[in-house]
């Protein structure tokens, strides 16, 4: 058995290096179920204290958004690349899910990821 067929791989934030604080593009997820996974990837960040700081927001109309409640990374700071993942219940979660960086520091930049690995309903 394949573990990973009938997963789909969705960008929340694609590979970018910001430089300032942004929000992800918002993805319909209505269509997945399950336990989705939630991945992290960062370079070390560069500037004087550079810190990242990435969570998971939700919203029903892909307009209004709130915090999805313990979908936070560990804050990532100057010191070293990171990978991380979390859990994401894709049943309960509402339809338009996005990634949310927050950088702080002086002169920061960090390249970084943000990517929903989760499986597909298939309707019959």
């Amino acid at each position: 058995m394949d573990a990973f067929n009938g997963t789909n791989l969705e960008s929340l934030f694609d590979v970018v290096t910001k430089t300032a604080s942004a929000n992800g593009t918002g993805i319909d997820v209505s269509a997945y179920t399950g336990i989705g996974q939630v991945i992290l990837t960062s370079a070390a960040g560069t500037g004087t204290s550079p810190t990242l700081d990435v969570k998971l927001q939700e919203s029903s109309d892909n307009s209004a958004y709130t915090d999805i409640s313990g979908a936070t990374f560990t804050q990532i700071t100057d010191a070293a690349a990171a990978l991380e993942g979390i859990t994401l219940d894709m049943d309960a979660a509402k339809q338009y899910v996005r990634g949310v960086g927050t950088i702080g520091g002086t002169t920061p930049s960090f390249t970084f990821a943000v990517e929903l690995i989760a499986y597909k309903q298939i309707l019959t």
